[in-house]
């Protein structure tokens, strides 16, 4: 199955243990356009329940202006560690928090140019 993030589609090119690699229109042997989702399964101890591990990994190759190189790698990765009998809804929130960090101005500034107090 496909992702579809916004108006973009990523398809399913390379399936390892716990990790799927989707490719995405502008890939070629020469450009990335990656979509990787992966997953740790939580490692209990007899005192903790441990915690359940993903991530997503998104990179693309762009092409630069004013700089030493033609083209360079742009990576966002994002990294979620949960802990084994979180309630649903308060992961759900936590999730809506984050989702709409990403999505604000505040976010893209600190991605542009490092900015991190306000």
């Amino acid at each position: 199955m496909p992702l579809s993030p916004g108006a973009a589609t990523f398809t399913a090119d390379s399936y390892q243990k716990d990790s799927v690699e989707y490719i995405g229109v502008l890939k070629t042997n020469s450009v990335k356009d990656n979509i990787t989702l992966r997953r740790t399964a939580p490692k209990p101890t007899p005192v903790f329940s441990g915690v359940a591990r993903s991530g997503l990994k998104f990179v693309r190759t762009l092409t630069l202006t004013g700089a030493l190189t033609p083209t360079a790698d742009a990576i966002f990765d994002l990294s979620v560690s949960l802990p084994v009998g979180a309630a649903p809804a308060d992961l759900a929130t936590i999730i809506a928090l984050f989702a709409a960090m990403v999505g604000e101005a505040d976010f893209a500034t600190l991605a542009t140019s490092g900015k991190i107090a306000y």
